[in-house]
């Protein structure tokens, strides 16, 4: 992101977001507050996802697919924190939260949220809260964290998160946006944290592990986000990410390839894909 500005990335995400609670498309996952936080008009999204139509996607069929795996994910992420919160589990931290609504929608009061982001995302984010009449519930703590300057752990420390109380980490639309060291670092935090702790992220697959179609497809979405300051800069396969995760401390992985996930919320046979899609994942550490 460009100093100064909130993430380009996440007002895309909650366009997509918001556009598929009103898309002729099925529903996997329904957020009252999509559309409002967004702050457009029904219209305004439609115009605004047609605007930013990929090249060569005439029918929007890869816009669509997209838009499917950022809703298959988020009901995915909450699915996992609702399992948590029935085990005992009473903290949730949203790494990198943009502009997501689960906090607003906590159906858990005796639940806190801790929304984890850039100091200038955070605060476009709490002007578009009020601007929009979204309360903030008590239940809900902000933890700006600018990294060019603090950690993580210091971050949250100053927020008053609890490192001796288990957690639930949802880190969506993040990984590949940071360097491997970065994402290591982040891990061994998360696997740091009193048992039993989740992490769920998405992540993306190399270009030497993709068909010709999906690295042309990849190359063309890298370059519109590296223009406008927010490059991918790390890659994994699903070994890779396994290894790793069992490196830090992590003894169960729940990985799930995109058109699986999204088939499996449809009810309906994952179809074979010519590309190597998004994962999205959920790690545990129990002990």
């Amino acid at each position: 992101m460009q100093l100064g500005q909130p993430s380009r990335t996440a007002l895309a995400t909650a366009y997509a977001r918001a556009y598929h609670q009103i898309a002729s498309e099925p529903r996997i996952f329904t957020d009252p507050l999509a559309i409002q936080i967004a702050d457009v008009t029904p219209d305004q999204l439609a115009d605004l996802d047609s605007a930013t139509m990929q090249e060569g996607d005439a029918d929007g069929a890869m816009r669509r697919r997209r838009r499917m795996f950022l809703a298959a994910r988020a009901r995915f992420a909450e699915e996992t924190i609702t399992d948590a919160v029935a085990h005992g589990t009473r903290q949730v931290v949203i790494l990198g939260a943009g502009l997501d609504t689960f906090a607003y929608r906590n159906p858990h009061p005796d639940v806190r949220v801790f929304e984890v982001d850039h100091p200038d995302t955070q605060a476009w984010k709490r002007q578009r809260l009020d601007a929009t009449g979204i309360e903030i519930p008590p239940s809900l703590t902000f933890a700006p964290v600018d990294f060019e300057s603090q950690t993580l752990a210091a971050g949250l420390a100053d927020a008053d998160f609890d490192r001796s109380r288990p957690a639930v980490f949802i880190w969506l639309g993040v990984v590949m946006y940071l360097t491997q060291e970065t994402v290591l670092d982040t891990l061994r935090f998360i696997a740091g944290q009193a048992t039993p702790v989740q992490v769920v992220f998405d992540y993306l697959y190399p270009a030497s592990a993709s068909t010709p179609e999906y690295v042309a497809q990849r190359t063309a979405r890298a370059d519109r986000v590296a223009a406008v300051g927010e490059p991918w800069l790390s890659f994994f396969t699903a070994d890779e990410i396994a290894n790793l995760l069992r490196d830090t401390g992590f003894d169960r992985v729940d990985d799930r390839a995109a058109p699986d996930l999204i088939a499996g919320y449809l009810g309906i046979p994952a179809q074979q894909s010519s590309t190597v899609p998004s994962h999205v994942l959920c790690a545990t550490r129990s002990e």
